[in-house]
């Protein structure tokens, strides 16, 4: 069976590697749009996050199976298109991810200052698309709006002392930013309350922890919080109960090295939770141009546990800010027209995997099941993908008897297009040219960031 993948972050490698794992005989393709592969594992993972970068190990290594080719720099639905690739394989998954992000819908969002956390994580992490960003960062106060990782992961890029983040990949550009930030307070902003949070321990612990910061929680939203979770599951208590120990914890209680970092900071930076706030309004300078505040409507919460939600008090209130990140969930779009896709949801309709009406084509990660979940999420998902086209494969479901010519089918599309593929020992020439620029800084590797330059290196 020759299958094809659409997208190289962990979900097409991990489809990929349970095909090849449980199909002596099959071979797989997988295509990506940008030159070089892994998906949110390069360009969402934060910087300061390296071990969760490991799994990349393992990918090269599927990457290498004499079964297994990788096609770079092959924007699927526009150099060729799913119906193309239906023609030249028995089976193709799509695992190309979410590349939008929710809007807020409401007026002021497209003030200068406001930042989707998608473009921002972008921007410091090197993905071309974001490289331009230029945010401003002349600002005291960042408001974040979203309770997951994510949040934490921006509040902590702004916050955290530049000695620890000149030891990361972070990009040269965004490092020279931050090094001129005049942020030094970040509030995250949630609709509903301390119960709700969507991130997770160890990302709070670690934000807790970050020397020069020091966390400002309000006592009075976690009153009588205790009670309340006496039944939640545990991990969902041991957060709260960090986050009740820490709003109660006087200065003193701080490890005194954290104490000494804090006070050494010319300005003590930092950064706290604010709940049942609902963002109404991005308010604008006197100029019209850029965002100076955040007009919220306090909310009270109905229903209880993670089916709560958030309704308007009639109450509202004004934050100042010069900087707004929203950081509300990423999307997934559309690819193809002759891919049904349910735009309510932004999932492709399916049922484990298996695409709603289109026999051979099949879905897997953040397209299939919205954009939540840590990488093992994905790769669970995604090996329940590749069962399906295992059982369908073994039961007769995929036309077998017609052979298909993959990716020699596909190579004189792309040739009639004047795309040029890039291989995946042609990013193994990246990688070492990144790796070597990020040596000389005593970095891990210093991302390229311009698509151009990365096809020059390899002689494209």
């Amino acid at each position: 069976p020759r299958v094809c993948i659409v997208g190289s972050g962990p979900a097409g490698f991990y489809t990929a590697q349970h095909i090849l794992k449980h199909h002596g005989g099959a071979r797989v393709d997988i295509y990506e749009k940008l030159p070089v592969p892994f998906g949110l594992v390069r360009f969402g993972v934060a910087p300061d996050h390296p071990e969760v970068k490991n799994v990349i190990n393992a990918f090269t290594q599927t990457a290498r199976s004499e079964r297994c080719a990788y096609y770079g720099n092959v924007t699927v639905g526009r150099d060729v298109t799913v119906a193309e690739l239906r023609q030249a394989y028995h089976a193709v998954v799509l695992s190309y991810g979410a590349e939008g992000n929710r809007v807020l819908g409401i007026p002021g969002e497209n003030l200068s200052g406001v930042y989707s956390a998608r473009a921002f994580v972008g921007w410091y992490n090197g993905l071309p698309e974001n490289q331009d960003l230029k945010p401003d960062l002349s600002c005291e106060t960042a408001l974040i709006l979203g309770h997951g990782n994510v949040a934490l992961d921006i509040a902590r890029i702004l916050l955290s002392p530049l000695h620890l983040l000149r030891k990361t990949d972070i990009t040269d550009g965004s490092l020279a930013a931050l090094a001129c930030s005049k942020v030094k307070r970040v509030w995250l902003v949630g609709r509903r309350g301390p119960l709700q949070v969507a991130f997770t321990i160890k990302e709070l612990r670690e934000m807790i922890n970050l020397p020069g910061a020091r966390p400002v929680l309000n006592p009075a939203d976690f009153t009588g919080l205790e009670n309340a979770i006496k039944d939640a599951p545990r991990p969902r208590k041991r957060l709260t109960e960090l986050m009740i120990k820490t709003a109660l914890e006087k200065p003193g209680e701080k490890t005194m090295e954290a104490q000494a970092a804090v006070a050494q900071a010319e300005v003590p930076r930092e950064w706290g939770l604010k709940f049942q706030r609902s963002p109404q309004e991005v308010l604008p300078t006197t100029d019209g141009r850029r965002a100076r505040a955040v007009r919220m409507a306090v909310t009270r919460l109905e229903g209880s546990g993670d089916s709560a939600k958030a309704i308007p008090t009639g109450d509202v209130e004004e934050l100042e800010c010069g900087l707004v990140l929203s950081s509300i969930g990423y999307r997934s779009l559309p690819l193809d027209p002759a891919v049904p896709f349910d735009t309510q949801r932004g999932i492709i309709p399916n049922s484990s995997g298996r695409v709603e009406g289109v026999p051979g084509l099949y879905c897997s990660g953040w397209v299939k099941r919205g954009p939540t979940g840590v990488i093992i999420t994905t790769m669970n998902d995604s090996f329940d993908t590749a069962q399906s086209v295992l059982e369908d494969l073994q039961a007769g479901v995929l036309d077998m008897s017609a052979s298909r010519e993959s990716f020699g089918a596909v190579e004189s599309i792309l040739r009639s297009r004047g795309v040029r593929p890039v291989s995946f020992s042609d990013w193994e020439k990246i990688d070492a040219a990144e790796v070597a620029r990020g040596k000389a800084a005593g970095k891990p590797r210093e991302k390229i960031v311009d698509p151009q330059e990365m096809l020059q290196l390899i002689g494209h």
